[in-house]
């Protein structure tokens, strides 16, 4: 028994290593090894030898005739007079100076059953009755009980068709597995441990997951669970091919650099997303850059001005085992990824959060910050309202005209007070 298992194993292990290597590694990169080619090559010569096979039967038995119906009716070519008249010779003559006979009535009463068994019109609007046979079923000949060879590729037909090609064209299904399963070998690598909380509150299809941001490796964190759509700005060099790759088997929403200028277009490019119900989830980290995992700062309201489900989740990692944050500004993404991978493990907790409606009279920012508050609280994490993109940027005017106007108010209150 542990023989039939160890080897179930390793027949699963190559499976997966020829679905990759043969199949999934040429579609991210777009390239061909010639395998449609080939398959299709062997195909064509396999039903070729089906049909002669079939052809030399037909000619030896004489049990079948090579025409377009189902073989119910024998139809005639011949005119009505013709048929009229190879039918009288069989039946005594007419009396004199009559043309009509009693046997005319055969014929119309024939043609009237053909015409119910075999209406040319109905039949137009049912599958194709096939003279040959492409070892499918479609046609009503028992083609496959010919010869025992015939029937032999017909029930290895019927597996290829059934337990090898109706899994590859799975596609979402396969790239969603795939997915997983290369995020849950990233966590492997870098000493995951994940407490997932909550998870009847997975995100669903059709619309947005949003979570605190701490390290890029949240989305690692998160795809480990799950498969979710990235939305991102389109990158050229290694980023770029990977995110070319990721777009051919998941549908991801990639912007051009002048596309994220436009926010009407970025607006109905995510909402034509979630309108989508067979659609992944998109995963967005609304705060824009990483905090150090102690805070949640202001989230942008871009993805609540949609009016789709949001599906808040919370993350906090342990920091005693390694600082998950990425200070960008200090460490470029190697290093950073090196001191991670350097750490002793990446332990952190998720919680699925339940799914959140903008609410009669709120507007977007005030939907963002009810969501951001719910996050925060979840995780631990403080609630602030200050923009991250300030890690950046400078102070708007406006913030520094407001302070101005709070302490000129204090001054003057001050000064007529002591008049």
């Amino acid at each position: 028994m542990e023989d039939f298992w160890s080897l179930a194993l390793w027949a699963l292990e190559i499976w997966l290593y020829l679905i990759v290597g043969l199949i999934m590694v040429p579609a991210m990169f777009g390239f061909s090894l010639g395998i449609s080619e080939t398959y299709m090559t062997i195909l064509v010569k396999t039903l070729e030898w089906a049909t002669l096979k079939i052809q030399k039967v037909q000619a030896e038995e004489q049990t079948l005739k090579a025409s377009g119906s189902n073989g119910l009716i024998q139809r005639e070519d011949g005119s009505m007079e013709e048929e009229l008249e190879e039918l009288r010779r069989s039946r005594p003559k007419p009396p004199v100076g009559g043309d009509f006979t009693l046997s005319d009535s055969f014929y119309f009463t024939r043609r009237g059953i053909e015409s119910i068994v075999e209406d040319e019109v109905t039949q137009r609007f049912s599958s194709e009755e096939l003279v040959l046979w492409n070892l499918l079923t479609r046609t009503n000949n028992d083609f496959q009980f010919i010869s025992v060879r015939l029937t032999l590729v017909y029930s290895l037909g019927i597996v290829i068709r059934y337990f090898i090609l109706a899994p590859l064209r799975m596609k979402f299904w396969l790239s969603e597995w795939v997915h997983v399963m290369c995020y849950r070998i990233c966590a492997r690598g870098l000493s995951a441990t994940i407490r997932y909380h909550n998870r009847e509150n997975k995100p669903q299809k059709g619309g947005i997951c949003v979570a605190n941001h701490t390290s890029p490796i949240d989305i690692v964190i998160l795809c480990n669970d799950g498969c979710y759509a990235m939305v991102g700005q389109v990158h050229g060099g290694l980023m770029g091919v990977l995110q070319r790759a990721m777009v051919r088997s998941c549908p991801h929403v990639w912007f051009e650099r002048a596309e994220m200028k436009d926010r009407h277009l970025v607006t109905k490019r995510l909402k034509d997303h979630v309108n989508d119900k067979t659609k992944l989830p998109i995963l967005i980290f609304p705060e824009g850059t990483c905090v150090n995992n102690t805070s949640v700062m202001m989230f942008k309201k871009g993805s609540f001005e949609i009016g789709a489900t949001i599906y808040p989740v919370a993350i906090k990692y342990d920091p005693q085992f390694g600082d998950a944050f990425w200070n960008s500004s200090k460490y470029s993404m190697v290093s950073y990824l090196l001191r991670m991978m350097t750490s002793w493990a990446l332990v952190c907790n998720v919680w699925y959060l339940p799914a959140m409606h903008q609410q009669e009279g709120e507007d977007a920012v005030q939907f963002a910050n009810r969501v951001k508050s719910v996050i925060a609280h979840q995780g631990g994490l403080v609630d602030l309202q200050w923009d991250g993109g300030l890690k950046r940027a400078k102070v708007k005017e406006s913030f520094k005209e407001e302070q101005q106007k709070q302490y000129s108010s204090m001054v003057v209150g001050d000064d007529s007070s002591s008049d």
